[in-house]
This record gives C-alpha cells, structure tokens and sequence, in this order.
C-alpha cells in the first residue's frame, strides 16, 4: 500500500517544464481586478506552441472553451470537428500564476496573510481573497483552453495544502500528477490557505511552485516576468546603496533607467545559498530584496528565494519578459544547453 501510496504521488509521465506566470505579467497591477487581456492572449499563445509536439490535421486551433461569453455568439469551435481530430500530443506542462492586482487587495486590507479566522474581517477576507484569485484562474484557464490546451484549475485549498507557521506542513501532489497523466495542464496559483499556527494565511504561487519541483523534477522552470517596480538595495566594491528596482527582461546589476546597466546573463548558486554572477563578470556584487508594503506573500523577495532553492535542486531557471521571443524560446526549451547570445533574460543555475 505504501508503494500504491507513493507512486500515485508522482506522474507516470515527465514533466518538460513549470511555468510560473507573474501577476503583474497579465494584469494591470495598478488598475483593481484588471486583466491585460493582449498579453494573457500572446503567453497562452506562446504555451501551446511550446507544449504541442504535432499540429492536428485540420490546420486550425479547436478551442475548449463553450460556455457563454460576453460580446460572442455561440461557442469557440464546431463540436462536430473534435470526432475527426486525430490525438494532441502535448509536452506536459504546469502552469502556476501570482495575483497581480486580483486578491491581494482584499488578502492586505483583511490581513489574511496574519491569521485570526475568529476575527470577521479575516475570515470575510479569507472568502474574498479566494474568490477574486479563482476568478483570475478561471480567466487564465478559458484563455489557455481557447488555445486548444486541455487546462484545469487546481486551487491548493481546495486541494487540502495547509500550512504551518506560513511554511508548507501538507501538500500533496498526487491530483496534480494525476491531471498530468490524464493528459491535462494543470493550472495552480497562490491562494489563501488554512493554518496550523495561526488559522490562515497566503500561500505564495512562488512557494507553490518550489514544492511542486521539488517533487516532480521538471527538466527547467521558467518565470515569465513583467515590468515592476520595487524597493531594493545592493552592495557594490564602494558602498550599499538604495534604490527603486525596475524589473524588465532580468536581473540588472542597478536600475536599467541609469547608463551603463547591466544584465545579469547567468546566476549561480552556491551550496550555501549565496549567488555569484557568471555572466557577465562583475566583482563584489551581491544584491537584497525588500518587499513592498501591499505585498502578502513576499513580493520579489520571495521570488528570486524560491527561485535560487529550485536552482539548488539542479533544475534551471529562466527569468524572462512574458509574451516576448525570449520568453517563447525559453519556454520551448531552446536554452537547456546553451544562452544564445541575442537572448534576454537571466539564468539561475546550481553549482557545477
């Protein structure tokens, strides 16, 4: 029984790549609960051509999503035309997605992030953190599903993850492996969760998509990024200096407003934790994160963490802009072997 046990924890197929889709990479983070629905369009676009290995005979995309949608008359495709489309095959693919500017205004003016569920506010919050995170998962998932990707939301609540002290305590993976090798995309995202210690909390999709490369081993993990701002600081061979980060298509060395910044091509990291850059060569750097204040779940800090403690796993990671070439290449695994030169973005990668 408890081989049954643990090898229902793992899919039977492998894993090509997770995908961690940044919130701020498809919404407008400064307008409440707005999708950029040009850039979720162009990544779900991009997903299907990295994940489809062959092209149906029919020469067109049949999408998946029939329900009723505003401003469109009747369904995406003509069901009639799934009973001569020959079997997709499809690399497997994991989608995980952050908040953007959905549930993190309700999780902060609740103060979910805290606990307290004995409190009204916190477990009004609790409610409404969900519901505006699963309506954004819901967006996501009709847009892949247009694309012809079988995708299925799979929210960790209701997949009984649970937390304690705001580290995982339970989680288990053996729904998202099954979707898997049923042939299905998982599509997972941060949420609000139950708490050991302190009744609730919010699980970063961050932290979500570190526990589940730590347990399916993809071959590589991709974070497609967008345009943000952020308080941080680094160390130079001269001084620690304050600065407002401005995150584009990496990780740059200072402000990539000021002259002469500069792209952080390849990171290591070190047994220990600690990082170095390879590419390019700079000496004495080493950068902090801080984390803004409207941020529950750790705000870059936590990304660039839960990214280094994939790397250490022995799995890259590539950080790249969203709906870009860069991102379609990264995402179709054109960068395991080699960083072509004409590439942007920043690889995180363990010691070798």
């Amino acid at each position: 029984m408890e081989d049954e046990n643990q090898r229902q924890l793992h899919p039977t197929k492998s894993i090509r790549c997770i995908v961690k889709l940044g919130g701020s990479a498809i919404t407008f983070k400064n307008e409440f609960e707005t999708i950029n629905k040009e850039k979720l369009e162009t990544v779900s676009q991009q997903l299907r051509q990295a994940m489809m290995v062959s092209t149906n005979s029919c020469g067109k995309v049949l999408g998946m999503d029939w329900s009723n949608r505003p401003g469109v008359v009747g369904t995406s495709c003509v069901v009639d035309d799934f009973f001569y489309l020959p079997a997709l095959d499809f690399t497997h693919f994991i989608v995980v997605h952050g908040g953007g500017s959905f549930a993190h205004f309700q999780a902060s003016k609740s103060g979910v992030h805290k606990g307290g569920l004995n409190q009204p506010l916190v477990k009004a919050g609790f409610v409404a953190t969900r519901i505006s995170v699963m309506s954004l998962n819901q967006d996501i998932v009709r847009s892949l599903a247009r694309e012809g990707v079988p995708s299925v939301g799979m929210a960790p609540f209701a997949c009984g993850w649970v937390t304690c002290e705001k580290n995982i305590a339970s989680a288990n993976v053996s729904m998202v492996a099954k979707a898997i090798d049923s042939g299905f995309v998982p599509v997972l995202h941060g949420d609000a969760v139950l708490d050991a210690a302190q009744d609730c909390t919010v699980l970063s999709g961050d932290v979500v998509i570190r526990h589940l490369a730590e347990h399916l081993k993809p071959e590589f993990v991709v974070f497609l990024v967008s345009i943000m701002f952020f308080q941080s600081c680094f160390f130079t061979s001269r001084a620690l200096r304050s600065i407002t980060w401005r995150y584009v298509s990496g990780v740059f060395d200072r402000p990539p407003t000021e002259p002469n910044a500069v792209l952080l091509r390849e990171i290591e990291v070190h047994e220990d934790g600690s990082w170095s850059v390879l590419k390019p060569k700079l000496e004495n750097l080493q950068v902090e994160m801080t984390v803004a204040a409207h941020d529950t779940t750790g705000g870059m800090e936590t990304k660039i963490s839960e990214a280094a403690m994939i790397a250490k796993l022995g799995i890259d990671v590539y950080i790249v802009e969203a709906a870009t070439s860069h991102s379609l290449r990264a995402l179709s695994g054109e960068l395991k072997d080699n960083i072509p030169e004409d590439w942007l973005g920043t690889v995180i990668r363990f010691q070798r």
